[in-house]
């Protein structure tokens, strides 16, 4: 649940925030003043604070104050009825996220307060970057165990105790904002601010005021001065994701920016110097892009002092079954329940996808497996038709390819249940999952039964179930007589 404390000495105000935020997700505190806000907050523990710049006793700005020297990350988001003076300016430089007009537009309200939230979780979320382990119990990490990926744990605990500028790339959903925040809370500068911008979802002609902040008038649109989130990250970490993407002009702005700490706002002439570590990611090959002269060559050399490479999902096969595990957790977690587990099969035609997607992709076939499910076991036909319809990749005559199948259907030695469940589950759909799912579970049943020889505790552990399932299946489908197991 998200904890929101909203400082407003406005009855009305205070009125309108419960309405809006009125949601079984959200925790509304309101305070009076400024002195009971900061007497709140070290109990409350807000993920956000919400406060008027002109209220009785002490200012907004003089609460922001004292608020930033106890807590340098604390997310604020400022309100007032005059946009334009400096003192809302004023508040944006002290490390307020944004600010909003009053009076305030819901919807407008509404983004601006989820986009804060986000990024307090960025900030306050720990990313581990050790592997996993079954003790352990991190809320967000990055997991793997496979050489690449330890190489990539390497890099990071090497960037720990330094201020360098560091590239993370790698294709699309490999986990290029979980590197660049592990760096982040590794770092020295892991109590400053870090603001994460997807150069990619902001237009190409609001990119820069958004990077850099404009003046009044510096365009249509601008009403007012605004700070960037360079100036707001100052002494802190800006990740700056899909900098591929980025237009030759803006990239000449940060090119100085990591040259000399400086920089102008959009329309202004005042030179702004800031203390900022860049981490930048891309899925593109921006050497071709130098090549093409898409990408400056010489901000190409100043973001790459470390490079990170981080592995497609094809190429770490081996830590599937881990990331698996971990989801499975994740989303009972998420929804207060044991996690389900699933058959080896299932896993087996995890490992066998290409992953387009990656980590991503793997994370969402996870969770709508998690839903399509039936019982507390994933079956192989839980799993999409593109991944459960993969055909077996043993060599012919070895377990789990076609011509061991048809073997084993000839009365052949058993095969590993694996291969049986993708055969039987194939055949269930060509089928239609309603008149031969019975028969299906059947048929697992009786191979888990045969590859144990009877041992019904193997037989549970190798289907994913408990022993007592296992026996009242044994009776429903009648199979303990057919299989002499006493």
């Amino acid at each position: 649940m998200d904890k929101l404390l909203l400082i407003d000495d406005e009855a009305d105000v205070q009125y309108s925030f419960r309405r809006i935020f009125d949601q079984p997700d959200i925790q509304l505190t309101t305070a009076d003043s400024g002195e009971e806000g900061l007497k709140l907050i070290p109990r409350l523990k807000p993920d956000l604070v919400i406060m008027d710049v002109r209220m009785g006793g002490i200012t907004g700005l003089e609460t922001l104050r004292r608020l930033r020297q106890v807590d340098a990350k604390q997310m604020v988001i400022m309100m007032t009825a005059y946009g334009t003076t400096q003192t809302a300016i004023e508040a944006m430089k002290l490390g307020a996220y944004d600010y909003l007009l009053k009076p305030f537009d819901v919807l407008r309200l509404k983004q601006v307060v989820l986009n804060a939230l986000k990024a307090a979780r960025d900030m306050r979320q720990v990313v581990s970057y050790q592997p996993l382990l079954e003790s352990e119990d991190y809320d967000l990490g990055i997991i793997g165990r496979s050489e690449g990926m330890q190489n990539v744990f390497k890099i990071i605990g090497q960037l720990a105790g330094s201020n360098a500028t560091a590239l993370i790339t790698g294709e699309s959903g490999t986990g290029k904002e979980l590197v660049a925040r592990a760096i982040y809370h590794h770092s020295q500068r892991y109590a400053q601010t870090f603001l994460a911008i997807n150069c990619a979802a902001i237009p190409e002609n609001l990119l820069e005021s958004e990077l850099f902040g404009h003046e009044k008038g510096a365009f249509t649109s601008a009403a007012a001065q605004r700070i960037g989130k360079f100036e707001q990250c100052d002494k802190g970490t800006i990740f700056l994701d899909e900098i591929g993407d980025m237009t030759l002009s803006t990239q000449a702005k940060i090119l100085r920016v990591l040259q000399s700490g400086s920089f102008e706002r959009v329309g202004g002439n005042q030179p702004i110097q800031v203390d900022v570590r860049v981490i930048a990611a891309t899925h593109k090959p921006l050497e071709q892009a130098v090549a093409a002269r898409e990408f400056r060559e010489d901000l190409f050399y100043r973001l790459n002092v470390v490079r990170v490479q981080i592995p497609p999902l094809r190429d770490r096969r081996d830590d599937i079954p881990l990331l698996t595990n971990y989801f499975l957790k994740k989303f009972a977690q998420a929804q207060g329940r044991a996690p389900k587990s699933i058959l080896p099969a299932a896993v087996e035609m995890l490992e066998r996808f290409h992953w387009p997607g990656n980590v991503r992709e793997l994370e969402n076939v996870i969770q709508r497996a998690t839903v399509m499910a039936k019982g507390g076991v994933i079956l192989p036909g839980d799993l999409p038709l593109e991944i459960s319809s993969l055909p077996a990749s043993g060599p012919e005559g070895t377990p789990g390819s076609p011509a061991a199948s048809a073997a084993a259907a000839a009365g052949a030695e058993p095969l590993d249940l694996a291969a049986v469940g993708q055969i039987l589950f194939r055949w269930a759909r060509e089928q239609g999952h309603l008149k031969v799912l019975p028969a299906v579970e059947r048929e697992l049943l009786i191979q888990a039964l045969l590859t144990t020889k009877g041992n019904q505790v193997q037989a549970a552990k190798l289907l994913g179930i408990t022993r007592a399932t296992l026996r009242k299946r044994v009776e429903k489908f009648k199979i303990k007589q057919e299989l002499a197991i006493q």
